[in-house]
């Protein structure tokens, strides 16, 4: 599949994690061996430890909280193992996991919700016609180029409709640059997958960055460490 984006050292971080089933969002029984850790490294040299077991779980209260601001047909943007998909759906929504990882779309599939391995800038379903947008667990930094990004989302989704996204706290501002996985359990040898282009932005940085998209920040969110912002149309 021709992409402009690459992430395929998240799928080796999907794939990566013994004793979570795929079929369901569950954990079993740890495993006894040493599980690998899972970094994302920038190029500024700003290391972020993944928390791929919080992917594979059950959705979090700050995903339920997100959920509760869906009420109609939602699209989760890079939905990785699909606990956010899987929890728009048994709230009775219209709901479709995106993924461009191979694998994050077979774990989505296997909690038995509907999710299309799909680059979010090549045409998708429902365009102009979904109710909410989704970008959590950092999606915002897809392609590194945030204005871009929530532009293309701002086009899916209905003129009343929201965008919510998940953000940097505050201080972050916004950096653009270079990233790659590192994955790696003690006393073996690491991984790195291929370097992709990525961003991050603070909240902060969130409501300016969203006026070149044209969109507005209508609520800023936050649950403990995690900060959220929800976007309208301007």
């Amino acid at each position: 599949m021709n992409s402009t984006i690459s992430l395929d050292g998240f799928g080796m971080v999907l794939g990566g994690l013994d004793g979570w089933p795929a079929a369901c969002g569950t954990p079993v029984a740890p495993m006894s061996q040493a599980q690998p850790e899972h970094w994302l490294v920038h190029a500024d040299g700003r290391r972020d430890l993944l928390p791929v077991r919080r992917w594979h779980g059950p959705p979090e209260p700050a995903i339920e909280s997100v959920v509760d601001r869906c009420a109609g047909p939602t699209i989760d943007l890079g939905c990785g193992p699909g606990r956010l998909t899987e929890a728009l759906a048994q709230r009775g929504l219209v709901a479709l996991g995106v993924d461009i990882s191979a694998e994050a779309v077979r774990l989505t599939q296997g909690r038995g919700v509907i999710a299309l391995r799909r680059d979010v800038f090549a045409p998708l379903p429902g365009e102009g016609r979904w109710s909410h947008a989704l970008l959590i667990d950092g999606n915002i930094g897809i392609g590194g180029d945030p204005v871009r990004l929530l532009r293309r989302c701002g086009a899916l989704i209905v003129a009343e409709g929201t965008l919510v996204v998940e953000v940097e706290p505050p201080g972050a501002g916004l950096w653009q640059g270079q990233a790659y996985v590192l994955s790696g359990s003690s006393g073996e040898g690491e991984r790195q997958g291929p370097a992709f282009a990525w961003a991050r932005v603070g909240v902060e940085a969130v409501g300016r960055i969203a006026v070149a998209a044209g969109l507005r920040v209508a609520d800023r969110l936050r649950f403990g460490p995690r900060w959220f912002a929800e976007l309208v149309r301007s």
